[in-house]
């Protein structure tokens, strides 16, 4: 029988100190953020994806912080968004800002840092709300049915607005590393010229995001997939398109291709400064992560036709972006290459 111990109170002290220590923070910021509000920062114009992404996880994510603050969303256009990013440096520390970005500047930080001096292991990633599904394609009467008929064409018009937009880059891809004989056309205002031009036969095809693509384009056939540029995929998508991944020839490739091709898996990346507390930033994280499996979250992105696929945890973009930053130098400068 276990005898019965009169604690002293001198224990007793000690032992309402240690049940302080071993409480949850969960109380402490509570306290915090029931006082704040949290800025979303959107480094892009008002209207489009990243603002539409930033502000519905505006209206959402404030039911799952702990205290409820109050969530502001304004918009920081600039540099593809880079204005944006580097504002938390002048930002507070204390988990009140939030920065949702363009994640091709982790791309380009690495391939042209001269341009994009910015390290993106030195912020903390709340996570992504969604990948991005890209492929490219071709207009159906261009004759060219799959990615083997792609890569034999003598000549492929693609267009783009200009050098440095996502669908120039992926064509650039398969150009530089497959061997597509691709012409660029540049200087389109818009997708919405470039899609006229796909309809006169002027161009054959393009690349970009499935959720841009017209669903008559879709539904009636008209066009004809032949290769995906992401992880991400929809089911409206023939399993016998190939992943840009698998077409690589060698180890090598792979790993280029993984450099040039790891932003569209985290393409709605929200971020905070890397010294907020770390009770606030785990909060947060959190947060992020009840808000894109709330139901009403997924509603309303459904009835704006905003993708929620293959989201990721802060923590696991974080292990992601260090990955990539691990890329050997030689792969890097190839990876510069590729995409030129």
């Amino acid at each position: 029988m276990t005898p019965f111990r009169v604690m002293t109170p001198a224990a007793l002290a000690l032992a309402g100190i240690a049940a302080l220590a071993a409480s949850p923070a969960h109380a402490d910021v509570a306290d915090f953020y029931k006082r704040k509000v949290v800025r979303i920062v959107v480094g892009a114009s008002p209207g489009g994806g990243f603002d539409a992404y930033s502000r519905m996880m505006g209206r959402h994510m404030r039911a799952h912080v702990p205290g409820a603050p109050k969530t502001v969303v304004s918009n920081m256009p600039g540099a593809g968004s880079l204005k944006a990013v580097q504002s938390l440096k002048a930002s507070p520390k204390d988990g009140t800002v939030i920065v949702a970005f363009n994640p091709g500047l982790v791309t380009q930080s690495l391939l042209t840092p001269d341009k994009v001096r910015f390290k993106f292991t030195d912020v903390s990633f709340l996570g992504s709300i969604t990948a991005d599904i890209r492929v490219c394609y071709t207009w159906g009467k261009s004759g060219i049915k799959d990615v083997k008929d792609f890569l034999a064409r003598d000549s492929i018009n693609l267009g783009a607005t200009s050098t440095g937009s996502s669908s120039y880059l992926d064509g650039a891809i398969l150009r530089n590393m497959f061997g597509a004989k691709i012409r660029h056309v540049i200087g389109y205002p818009g997708s919405t010229e470039q899609r006229i031009a796909i309809e006169r036969g002027e161009l054959d095809g393009d690349c970009g995001s499935w959720g841009s693509i017209p669903r008559h384009w879709i539904e009636r056939k008209l066009i004809n997939v032949i290769v995906r540029n992401s992880t991400a995929t929809s089911p409206e998508i023939p399993a016998s398109v190939p992943f840009m991944l698998d077409l690589a020839k060698s180890e090598e490739d792979r790993a280029v291709l993984k450099v040039v091709l790891a932003a569209n898996d985290v393409f709605r990346p929200l971020i905070m400064a890397k010294d907020v507390p770390a009770e606030r930033l785990a909060a947060m994280r959190e947060a992020f992560w009840k808000t894109v499996n709330d139901p009403a979250f997924r509603a309303e992105a459904e009835r704006g036709k905003r993708d929620i696929v293959n989201p990721m945890r802060g923590a696991d973009v974080d292990k992601e972006i260090a990955e990539v930053y691990r890329t050997p130098a030689p792969l890097i400068a190839r990876a510069a290459r590729v995409i030129k």
